[in-house]
């Protein structure tokens, strides 16, 4: 099923109020929000539709850690990102709509988001990501995380669902299969989070909103 056929735009774009509205409830209520088709069906294909067209060459293999301690570990993870900087109309109107969910959150729900980095991922056969969080407590970076994955005709015989642990307690985690179009968004600190392998390449972005951590003497970078 990996190599099904993108499918047509959908005949209405969603309401972003409404779709706002509920990754804002989500958020308040439980920390969490899944959504299927969460933005515009032409934005999401040609954001599928990118990725695809991006040569190996474009991406990296993914690090651990962030600035001067960033690390390779094939143990923890075996992903390969490309940031996204808004070269492409797609890009463009993914960061667009991020930038207008940014605007939203905040007058909702007074988060003080400042800035977003978001990369795309490709998890080739067998890649994974271990059970990690994107934030720790008290370092005041990523707030908000944001998974939009974009994958037509995916199924569970597929692999590489998102396991969304609860922050406390031992229930089940949530399973979140990265079909095209669906979104999840997750406070950063709260909720660990792992990949499982992939069965075939899997393509999604990953984001974050972070509050602004600069200082006197430092600036703090996007990423």
């Amino acid at each position: 099923m990996c190599e099904a056929l993108l499918r047509g735009g959908t005949p209405e774009p969603p309401d972003e109020h409404v779709i706002f509205e509920r990754i804002a409830s989500g958020l308040a209520e439980h920390g969490f929000c899944v959504l299927d088709q969460a933005l515009p069906g032409d934005v999401i294909e040609g954001l599928a539709e990118r990725v695809r067209a991006l040569s190996a060459a474009a991406f990296h293999a993914a690090a651990v850690g962030r600035e001067q301690d960033q690390m390779q570990n094939a143990f923890i993870r075996r992903d390969e990102i490309r940031w996204i900087e808004g070269e492409e109309a797609s890009e463009q109107a993914w960061l667009a709509w991020s930038g207008r969910m940014q605007t939203y959150l905040n007058r909702r729900l007074f988060l003080g988001l400042f800035s977003f980095e978001c990369h795309f991922a490709h998890y080739p056969p067998g890649a994974f990501y271990k059970r990690h969080v994107d934030a720790f407590r008290g370092e005041a970076n990523r707030i908000l995380t944001t998974v939009l994955y974009l994958n037509p005709g995916w199924t569970t015989d597929d692999g590489g669902e998102m396991l969304l642990y609860p922050e406390e307690g031992d229930d089940e985690p949530r399973r979140i299969r990265p079909q095209l179009g669906t979104l999840a968004v997750f406070l950063s600190e709260a909720f660990p989070h792992e990949v499982l392998p992939a069965r075939c390449d899997r393509f999604s972005i990953a984001g974050w909103f972070r509050l602004n951590a600069s200082t006197a003497g430092r600036v703090d970078p996007p990423r």
